[in-house]
């Protein structure tokens, strides 16, 4: 079939050539299609459009075309939408229109302003309403974390792994702040506090807090090497024993290694460490430091051995009390009541940080001793004498032995250092009411 083109004169209405037994129209030119309408009112002239198709087949299939002319003059404003529809369909057309406009349109503001589209517009910046309507959402905190920050000491905000103090208001106190609180107190010669209350606080009107110590020891606390958590109770075991990031001296350390590092690095570090492929005069050097150390050691067991082979050997178990100078700054000693040894009389007494003037305000502490012969003597008396742990104490002192001869002149032996571990121990030792110890004196005359 032979294509045709069919002209049609303008004028104010459409036609609709239907050809071939097709009565529908495309879907370009339906009446819900904007497309269509926009497309057939943009023309302002006639256009003519014209199809045409030929089966290869036999006369079988039918050959359709279709023919739609729209003519739309000038003056006119018609479309094509407005000129197959009746009145009423145009009505419901127009009014569909405008609402899925309007949602459209109210669904993006909506969006925009973060409000349902049934609110009404205020007056207000947009980025106001984001702050309003949308406050930022802060992180919330582990329920562990918060029960740390309740049941932490009220001094140095940790907690502790060892024994909870209260004041008689329920402030909380690990034991080695509460010890160092009745120490300050004891040196300032006032009464220690409650850093919280200023509530008064002692041995007797303090009181231990199981409950708490029983919860600490099941929050999560932190290696200190590793950074891994684990129970309260459990760290101290992982991270002595168990955990990798542990330092650890270097097998070589005593022929002079100075590496000191991981422990899943040792093996490593020990296949690569040049120490052992010293030669002998070099690894000598750090023998003869080694021997240094062991000697001191076993000069301290031989002289104790030696001492107990002594005729004359007396212990005393004694307990010094605090008390105060008549100085005008007065000034903390401690001293023993008068005992007897070798048919003497004798007393010990100590003081803090060499009578130092505020020794409060120090974070280190010592205590330092002296033994005073109380009675006269017409012959002298070299006596060997240290301090140790007696039935009656729990004073934590290494042994370390001193000699002093004492003549009528010489009654009073030079103060020596009191061997405690640590500052701790020694706070300890001053918040207490008296500190209890054993005595042991050796004569050296056989």
């Amino acid at each position: 079939m032979a294509d045709s083109l069919v002209e049609t004169p303008a004028s104010s209405s459409s036609h609709l050539i239907n050809i071939g037994g097709m009565n529908q129209l495309p879907a370009d030119l339906q009446p819900g299609s904007s497309s269509g309408s926009s497309s057939i009112a943009s023309s302002s002239a006639s256009s003519v459009v014209a199809s045409s198709s030929s089966s290869s087949s036999s006369s079988s299939s039918a050959s359709a075309l279709l023919i739609s002319v729209a003519t739309q003059p000038p003056s006119h404003g018609l479309n094509l939408s407005e000129q197959i529809m009746t009145p009423s369909q145009e009505l419901n057309l127009s009014l569909a229109n405008a609402g899925n406009n309007g949602g459209q349109l109210e669904s993006k503001e909506s969006q925009k302003s973060g409000r349902p589209s049934d609110c009404p517009d205020e007056d207000e910046p947009e980025a106001k309403r984001k702050k309003i309507d949308k406050p930022t959402t802060k992180m919330i905190e582990k329920l562990e974390a918060r029960l740390g920050g309740i049941l932490c000491c009220a001094v140095c905000l940790d907690l502790p792994r060892t024994a909870m103090y209260q004041c008689t208001m329920g402030h909380l106190m690990c034991a080695g702040c509460f010890t160092h609180l009745l120490a300050d107190g004891r040196l300032r010669d006032q009464n220690a506090t409650c850093p919280n209350c200023r509530t008064e606080i002692s041995k007797n009107n303090s009181s231990r807090n199981l409950a708490v110590e029983k919860a600490v020891s099941e929050l999560p606390s932190e290696c200190q090497y590793c950074g891994n958590e684990f129970p309260n109770k459990s760290v101290e075991y992982h991270e002595n024993n168990e955990c990798e990031e542990r330092p650890t001296d270097c097998a070589f350390a005593r022929i002079g290694c100075q590496w000191r590092g991981p422990i899943h690095e040792v093996p490593s570090h020990e296949a690569n460490c040049v120490h052992p492929k010293k030669s002998g005069a070099e690894v000598m050097v750090a023998l003869q430091a080694h021997d240094a150390r062991a000697a001191e050691e076993k000069k301290l067991f031989l002289t104790l051995i030696d001492l107990l082979s002594y005729e004359k050997i007396i212990f005393n178990d004694l307990q010094m009390k605090p008390y105060r100078t008549d100085e005008y700054v007065h000034r903390l000693y401690y001293e023993t009541s008068r005992f007897s040894a070798f048919n003497h009389q004798w007393v010990v007494k100590a003081i803090i940080n060499k009578s130092q003037r505020d020794p409060h305000q120090s974070c280190d502490r010592d205590i330092t001793y002296q033994l005073i012969l109380k009675s006269k003597t017409t012959s002298p008396l070299p006596m060997h004498f240290f301090v140790l742990r007696g039935p009656f104490s729990d004073i934590k002192v290494d042994t370390q032995i001193y000699k002093h001869d004492f003549t009528e002149t010489e009654t009073e032996s030079p103060f020596h250092l009191m061997p405690l571990p640590d500052t701790a121990e020694c706070n300890r030792l001053l918040a207490a009411k008296a500190i209890n110890f054993r005595l042991i004196m050796f004569l050296a005359s056989k």
